[in-house]
């Protein structure tokens, strides 16, 4: 590397980073036309893909989205200052049907042809290096140049601009966590961590034994993925035949149910007009508040409004036949409605109870459940399945399609709040990040066979007797024993708690700050806060590990698009650092 060439150094090769690069390529012709740059990706892992989505994975692995739904370009609904570069969708790029789930290898191919046009793109001035190590730390003075260390290499990279696109981060154990790995280890059980499922080892759960999981969610869908087709069993229609490798799982969560299942169907006829009661200028008001605001009390009814707004905006205009009254009439009382009075004017224009919009019961929708016995249990959830499968693919319900634009609604402006803890991303992916239909519809086949089991909602888990055992609320009194506990999920990504050496060293030494957890960057351009909350003038981060996360891993087309905004700011950025004070664009 020259010495005196401008150089950029991005700490992460996958989908974030590769969106960042992107948004360099837009932005050179405008901020850097004829300029020198070095541009080092820092990543174990294959550019484009990452860790995540890397090819070498298994290929019964899904997407959790339909073709259509994703891309890594942007489009004219994004607000932001660079150009709009388009580009295909996976599934205009693949070739494959829109509402294909695809696997995870096709998915990497995207990434990694993304990455490679995006190479491609920039001018011969610009020159992109791949390291496939680990980057172990960052250090440099605040107004000068930065040095990035990487593992099993004794000279720095010496950097003008750092970016962290670091992604989901390994954790090391919580306290309870610890407990129970020390269990394990004394009483010769098997105790899984949270980790990345593809990533762990599910060698020591043996056929035909209880295996005891706690979470319901992605991770867990991917683990009875692994356990069943992964060793051999195979489908006949509804049918799950096994193959006599698979363990018994046993699996529970605080809710107790799966996600809801993914929507089957498209958006016909008018949208609700987004943002209406949770927009700009309400977080405007919340941030511009000195003493600061909390979730539940001063952001939670404005999303309980917008959401309910989006509702019945479908439903009104929809299915008028199931109302009582005009929409402009509803809307007119509606947007005045406090939490007291809504309840009666949605009752007297509403009359099923179907149609209205309970959120709690959509959240919880275990709680005051009870079962005499485990086997009442598996029925009781069984059909509880399959009703969700029923109304999410029947557009008659359609206004379950206005909730999910409506939390992309939200979400985008949650963006500029940072982060607002476990809660509403719980709250969010339940509802609006479920696993596909298929997955589902496999859940029930193996529920049949025998081969899962549910246990119901706030399930807890003890280790005592030289087992781990497992009971939740929705059966009284009953528990299961098993010498195998695995927790379904994924760590959560606290910089206290973190894995990654570099982002540990940075919070110790104050050169970062942290937000529930996460890592403090400006919500402007991602630049990094330290403990003072000063933005440092060569430092970034984007992406989950970041108070600034968008709503998912990627973006569907024609949304706006928070973490393309946030990208394209950061590249501006860096660019207009880089370019040096002299050089006007």
């Amino acid at each position: 590397m020259s010495g005196d060439r401008p150089t950029l150094v991005i700490v992460g090769a996958g989908p974030r980073g590769t969106g960042l690069l992107e948004r360099i390529a837009a932005n050179v012709p405008a901020l850097y036309a004829g300029s020198e740059l070095d541009v080092h990706l820092v990543d174990p892992y294959p550019p484009g893909g990452g860790r995540i989505w890397r090819q070498a994975q298994s290929p019964l692995l899904w997407m959790n989205s339909h073709a259509e739904d994703v891309t890594m370009f942007t489009d004219e609904t994004v607000t932001m200052q660079g150009p709009v570069r388009e580009g295909p969708t996976l599934h205009e790029w693949a070739g494959v049907g829109g509402r294909l789930f695809a696997d995870r290898q096709r998915q990497g191919a995207y990434l990694s042809w993304v990455y490679e046009q995006t190479v491609a793109a920039l001018p011969p001035g610009i020159r992109v290096h791949h390291h496939p190590r680990l980057a172990v730390r960052v250090d440099g003075p605040r107004e000068g140049r930065q040095r990035v260390w990487l593992a099993g290499r004794a000279e720095p990279l010496t950097a003008d601009i750092v970016v962290l696109t670091l992604g989901h981060l390994d954790a090391e154990l919580d306290d309870e966590q610890r407990a129970l790995a020390s269990y394990a280890r004394t009483h010769g059980l098997v105790h899984l961590p949270p980790d990345f499922t593809a990533d762990s080892d599910l060698s020591p759960l043996k056929a035909g034994e209880p295996v005891l999981v706690r979470g319901f969610g992605l991770a867990f869908v991917d683990l009875m993925v692994l356990l069943t087709e992964g060793r051999g069993g195979r489908y006949e229609g509804d049918t799950y035949v096994p193959s006599g490798r698979e363990p018994v799982l046993y699996v529970g969560s605080r809710r107790g149910v799966p996600y809801h299942s993914k929507i089957g169907y498209d958006w016909t006829g008018e949208r609700p007009p987004l943002p209406r009661f949770f927009g700009p200028a309400e977080v405007d008001v919340l941030l511009a508040r000195p003493e600061g605001f909390d979730f539940r009390r001063d952001v939670w009814p404005s999303v309980e409004k917008e959401l309910g707004f989006a509702h019945y905006h479908r439903l009104f205009t929809a299915h008028p036949e199931r109302t009582t009254v005009a929409w402009r009439d509803f809307e007119e009382k509606y947007a005045v409605a406090d939490a007291a009075s809504l309840p009666a004017l949605v009752s007297a224009a509403v009359p099923d109870p179907a149609d209205r919009l309970d959120l709690r019961a959509l959240d919880r929708p275990l709680d005051g459940v009870r079962h005499a016995s485990h086997d009442d249990l598996q029925n009781g959830l069984r059909r509880y399945i399959e009703a969700d499968l029923d109304r999410r693919h029947d557009p008659a319900h359609s206004p379950d399609l206005a909730v999910f634009l409506g939390l992309l609604s939200v979400y985008g402006q949650l963006v500029r709040l940072g982060d607002i803890g476990p809660r509403w991303h719980g709250f969010f992916s339940h509802l609006a990040s479920g696993p596909p239909g298929p997955r589902l519809r496999q859940m029930l086949a193996l529920s049949r066979a025998g081969v899962l089991k549910f246990l119901g909602a706030d399930m807890t888990v003890t280790a005592e007797g030289g087992v781990f055992r497992a009971s939740s609320g929705t059966v009284p009194g009953a528990f299961v024993e098993a010498r195998a506990l695995v927790e379904a999920r994924l760590p959560h990504p606290t910089v206290e708690r973190t894995r990654d050496r570099l982002l540990r060293e940075l919070y110790a030494d104050g050169a970062a700050a942290t937000a529930e957890g996460l890592l403090a960057v400006d919500p402007a351009d991602g630049r990094v806060l330290d403990r003072s909350g000063r933005p440092h003038p060569r430092r970034f981060a984007l992406g989950p590990h970041t108070d600034a996360r968008g709503s998912g891993a990627f973006t569907r087309p024609r949304t706006g698009g928070p973490a393309f905004r946030q990208n394209d700011a950061a590249a501006r950025a860096a660019l207009t650092v880089l370019r040096g004070p002299s050089t006007t664009p």
